[in-house]
């Protein structure tokens, strides 16, 4: 049974916009940690964003600070990833994720436990 489920991926110029969004199946996903992660075929995953349960405390990798933005909407079990200024180097498969341990937020991909499928970004020049 899937529990996440990401949509809003498509395909961009470089320098526009593109906003994810992440469905989730069980109230619970309330009170996990979220994040994002991406993956260009033949690459290893990397992080992009993650937020705490409460929606306070944000994680971003040094490459999408100041164009990407997390957010949550715990009452529609949603998590937001709304990305700005894409670049051609931005083009990959983004997952989301969350992890139902009890961490502070963290960018390994090893700490989280529930993944949706993913959905394709591609960024033209």
């Amino acid at each position: 049974q899937v529990q996440l489920v990401e949509s809003g991926g498509g395909m961009v110029q470089a320098g526009g916009s593109l906003r994810l969004s992440c469905a989730s199946s069980g109230r619970a996903f309330s009170t996990y940690t979220r994040g994002w992660f991406r993956q260009a075929p033949g690459k290893e995953r990397e992080f992009v964003a993650a937020i705490n349960w409460s929606g306070d405390s944000t994680l971003y990798s040094d490459s999408v600070k100041g164009r990407f933005t997390i957010s949550r909407n715990n009452a529609e079990n949603t998590v937001y990833l709304l990305m700005n200024n894409l670049k051609p180097e931005d083009t990959a498969v983004y997952f989301c994720a969350a992890t139902s341990f009890r961490l502070g937020l963290t960018s390994a991909a090893t700490r989280y436990n529930y993944w949706g499928q993913g959905t394709q970004v591609t960024v033209s020049s």
